[in-house]
């Protein structure tokens, strides 16, 4: 199978031009914020410029870096995820922010270890699926391991708590199985089987509860739990076609908590109206469609299965972040790729996305 001189071009710029809005729009929705918070409003964008710096770093040693040497280190991967997601639950370890225990903290910089998590989770899917092909089928010998490696990574993520993470970690595992052959049957019976434990989760704690009231019915408690998502709808409702200009949001003044994070794509939507809104839907749907490509044209099992977990966890992370902002999904604490404030969320998703480039290198040719 011919080697690519080059990794797909398509992809690299998309995602340049992904990672260069976002800092635009971390900066025009966190600056009022950051200079009422701490007199600077430089505050957030320019920890997000470093973090997209060294993001830079990391895409470009996973684009030199033979993707099958990563099949080397899935085991001691797997091992160092389960041991930060334990001991960021351990104080003084794990960082306590808002009654949660998700990130390690180091002076300035903090790290979030279920982003770690989600990519060593990929790592041993693609190893696993590629080396046992025929056992899918079986339940015990196929879907079962990894469902049970799956289910034990998101049961200590759900300690933290973070719902979202720990759905996000089994619904890829149970899509990729489903693409690698697993039966239909099996999974449904597991998804049946979850859904009653998904149930008590959200029973069991009041806020999610809250949340669930509010998706269905945000004006309920407009001033309570639908306050966030009906600021959501008016930001992006007031934007219209072409938006009220960049940096001209009014959402952003104090309205909509947290602008810069998980619902960054309200303020962007804001700012540069419906039309800007579906050209990043359309920039998020041409690595979704590169990155399938990537996988199906690989020249080995494991990295098909690698390039399309990736391309499945970048794709729901987008999906669930875009739905909860336009009200479609009761709220989630997933932020957007690429876009969304954050450092670790950052990193990981870049040096992803360079996995993804060295794998396009050596795709055969169409």
């Amino acid at each position: 199978m011919p080697r690519k001189l080059s990794p797909d071009l398509w992809l690299f710029g998309v995602v340049v031009v992904l990672v260069s809005l976002g800092v635009v729009m971390v900066y025009s929705a966190s600056a009022i914020i950051a200079a009422d918070r701490f007199g600077d409003p430089l505050f957030f964008v320019r920890k997000q410029l470093v973090w997209a710096l060294a993001g830079a770093g990391c895409l470009w040693a996973a684009m030199r870096l033979d993707y099958r040497t990563l099949e080397r280190l899935v085991i001691p991967l797997l091992a160092l995820s389960f041991v930060l997601l334990v001991l960021v639950l351990l104080p003084p370890f794990g960082q306590a922010i808002n009654g949660t225990r998700r990130w390690f903290r180091i002076g300035p910089l903090s790290f979030q270890p279920v982003e770690l998590a989600k990519f060593s989770l990929v790592l041993y899917l693609a190893s696993f699926l590629a080396r046992r092909p025929d056992t899918l089928r079986t339940f015990g010998r196929g879907p079962l391991p990894i469902l049970l490696m799956a289910g034990a990574m998101a049961g200590l993520t759900i300690l933290q708590p973070d719902l979202g993470n720990s759905l996000t970690l089994v619904v890829l595992t149970m899509v990729l199985a489903y693409l690698a052959g697993a039966r239909s049957g099996h999974l449904a019976a597991v998804v049946a089987a979850a859904l009653p434990v998904l149930a008590l989760l959200v029973a069991m704690k009041p806020y999610r509860w809250r949340r669930m009231v509010a998706f269905v019915n945000p004006w309920d408690d407009p001033q309570g739990s639908g306050f966030q998502i009906i600021q959501s709808f008016l930001a992006l409702g007031s934007g219209g076609w072409l938006g009220r200009g960049l940096g001209e949001s009014k959402q952003k003044l104090f309205y909509l908590p947290e602008p810069y994070t998980d619902f960054i794509f309200a303020i962007l939507g804001e700012e540069l109206g419906l039309l800007g809104g579906m050209f990043v839907i359309a920039l998020f749907a041409v690595v979704i469609w590169r990155g399938l490509r990537v996988g199906l044209r690989a020249p080995d099992a494991f990295g098909s299965y690698l390039a399309l977990g990736l391309t499945l966890m970048l794709a729901t992370q987008t999906l669930v972040n875009l739905a909860v902002v336009m009200g479609a999904l009761p709220t989630k604490g997933l932020p957007l790729p690429f876009i969304s404030f954050g450092g670790s969320a950052l990193l990981m998703t870049m040096f992803s996305a360079g996995v993804l480039l060295n794998i396009s290198q050596h795709a055969s040719a169409a």
